[in-house]
């Protein structure tokens, strides 16, 4: 009875367990969606800022790539 109990106890607390990875992981990748979207935004922010920049001054990104 005892062995029948301790068994039914660490079942539940596995299956507890596996429920809290789970939703942790669920939140990471949530997290690693919008990171992944923040640099999308970021890089093409970027792309327009080192167009604005070649269009004031060419000289500039030359030189950068020196």
């Amino acid at each position: 009875m005892v062995n029948a109990a301790w068994r039914l106890n660490t079942a539940k607390v596995w299956k507890e367990e596996a429920e809290a990875q789970r939703a942790r992981a669920d939140r990471l990748q949530q997290d690693m969606e919008e990171i992944k979207e923040r640099l999308a935004r970021i890089e093409d922010e970027n792309k327009n800022l080192v167009k604005l920049l070649t269009a004031l001054d060419p000289e500039r990104i030359n030189s950068l790539h020196r």
